[in-house]
């Protein structure tokens, strides 16, 4: 129990405990960051924090997963690559800070059941959790959209990740039963239903996502010269999101062909959540497969992110029975996949994918099943 491992780092007293999960995307990939639109679920696995109050402004941490324990002050709230975990609890406490809101010193544990590595966002789930475990210990007025805002802000400006909003949404927002359909423009949002008997499996590759980095930067500034270029033509526009695909073969002349087609790519993914939510909500299942399959296609050809066993594991998946649409997932160049499978095949589609994918690619892949879960939710405590 984690309340047991917070009475070993640091005691008893009273107890307040958080939790937050991860999330995976099921579709809209890469247009977050092109101000389009995307479709993520928060998982049944997450992150978990728990502690108290001190008489004082030092903040003591332990982190179960890395067994090491880090302290620090309200004063002095910086970076440290030697325990990069406690950067996303420092992060949203220096925001929260500098935004005037009342903090005092805490000690606090934290532990997740996510898989390491696997691009289900348990950085998110961290900073969600941070935010909401010290809203609560410390009793100051945070409205929702603030908080996600400011989890996202202590990505990009305290730990140096430059994400955009969706994770740190799924993380927050996330109801169970319901994937999360979101305009990264506007931050309107709603809820597409997943189908009664079905279940979201990620499959890990077990390859390091060791492109993963130079390659999203290198995506994110095809798109925007892409707009650049557009703009010519098309004045006013501020991102991909203001384009239509009629527009992109009118004027198509004035791209450069790789950037065309990561053009290409985030228009039609696109227009494909905006028919995944359609097709979610009418319950047309083969439509769902279709669109999930179609997104891959557009990854590994136009977006050019995936990769071998990527694509092996998409072609072994998908004419299994009832699988329902297999796409890679993530930032790419290896990472996961995700698959919608019916309840009653899920262990039959284990069996087969791990096996065919041992023998091809001569590593083993590591099968996660999940459901759709609730967002950021106390499971005791009202500070102390």
């Amino acid at each position: 129990m984690l309340e047991e491992s917070l009475k070993s780092a640091f005691g008893d007293g009273l107890v307040t405990t958080v939790q937050a999960p991860g999330r995976v995307n099921l579709i809209g990939e890469h247009t977050d960051y092109n101000e389009g639109y995307v479709l993520p679920m928060a998982i049944d696995q997450g992150v978990a924090l728990a502690g108290r109050k001190r008489n004082d402004h030092r903040i003591l941490l332990y982190s179960v997963d890395y067994r090491q324990k880090v302290e620090f002050t309200l004063e002095s709230l910086h970076p440290d690559l030697s325990a990069s975990w406690a950067n996303y609890f420092k992060g949203v406490a220096s925001l929260l800070k500098k935004n005037g809101l009342p903090l005092g010193g805490c000690e606090a544990v934290i532990q997740g059941d996510l898989p390491q590595g696997a691009g289900l966002s348990s950085s998110a789930a961290l900073e969600v959790a941070s935010a909401t475990f010290l809203q609560r210990l410390f009793q100051f007025e945070l409205g929702d959209l603030d908080l996600v805002q400011l989890a996202q802000r202590a990505e990009n400006e305290f730990v140096g990740v430059q994400c955009g909003i969706m994770d740190q949404f799924a993380s927050y927002m996330g109801k169970r039963g319901q994937a999360l359909f979101l305009d990264c423009r506007s931050l309107e949002h709603q809820w597409a239903p997943i189908p009664v008997g079905l279940q979201v499996v990620v499959c890990d590759t077990g390859v390091a996502r060791t492109l993963a980095g130079s390659a999203y930067n290198e995506r994110r500034a095809q798109c925007e010269a892409g707009v650049a270029a557009l703009s010519s033509k098309l004045p006013g526009i501020r991102s991909l999101r203001d384009v239509s695909l009629c527009d992109l073969e009118k004027h198509q002349g004035l791209l450069d062909p790789v950037v065309l087609k990561r053009c290409r790519h985030i228009l039609t993914e696109n227009q494909r959540v905006l028919d995944m939510v359609e097709a979610l909500g009418a319950g047309r299942l083969e439509r769902v497969k279709v669109l999930m399959d179609e997104s891959h296609v557009s990854l590994r050809d136009d977006y050019e992110v995936s990769c071998r066993e990527l694509d092996l594991v998409v072609d072994l998946a998908k004419d299994l029975p009832g699988v329902l649409g297999s796409r890679m997932t993530g930032a790419g160049f290896g990472g996961c996949t995700v698959h919608l499978v019916r309840t009653e095949a899920v262990e039959g589609f284990r069996a087969a994918v791990a096996l065919a994918y041992e023998k091809k690619a001569g590593r083993k892949a590591t099968i996660h099943v999940f459901n759709a879960s609730d967002g950021a939710k106390f499971l005791n405590g009202k500070g102390s």
